[in-house]
């Protein structure tokens, strides 16, 4: 899956640099971006210098440990599963996940829709192996 949304910043060792990801996936009826999970795992350290400078050149509103970032960047994650969650906006939370990689072929338009989320989580609570 891919997703899209804004940084914050990171603890220890990498205090200086934007590296905990908050995930979005698209409405497809309203065209917003809903949060649907946060991640810090997975990229280099030069990819999160890289996307640090990206998200702070490209920052529409700063939280202070949190920004709002111009929905540009399209990262693809990997997670255990997907569940429901009154925690995000989009109802949805994924659990367990990490980033696989930063899609520089994909832009905002073709990242996953809150259809396809809803629909994924539908089959894992179908699943046998959900049922035991």
């Amino acid at each position: 899956m891919s997703w899209s949304w804004g940084p914050s910043l990171a603890h220890g060792k990498r205090n200086n640099v934007l590296s905990d990801y908050t995930f979005a996936v698209r409405d497809e009826t309203t065209g917003k971006l809903l949060p649907i999970g946060k991640a810090y795992s997975g990229l280099t350290d030069m990819e999160i210098a890289e996307l640090t400078e990206h998200f702070k050149q490209n920052t529409i509103a700063d939280h202070g440990r949190y920004r709002e970032v111009k929905p540009d960047v399209i990262l693809e994650v990997a997670f255990n599963s997907i569940q429901p969650s009154s925690r995000h906006a989009s109802g949805l939370a994924l659990r367990f996940p990490r980033i696989k990689a930063i899609r520089r072929d994909k832009n905002v338009d073709s990242i996953d829709t809150l259809q396809y989320a809803r629909e994924l989580a539908a089959q894992r609570a179908n699943s046998p192996a959900s049922s035991r």
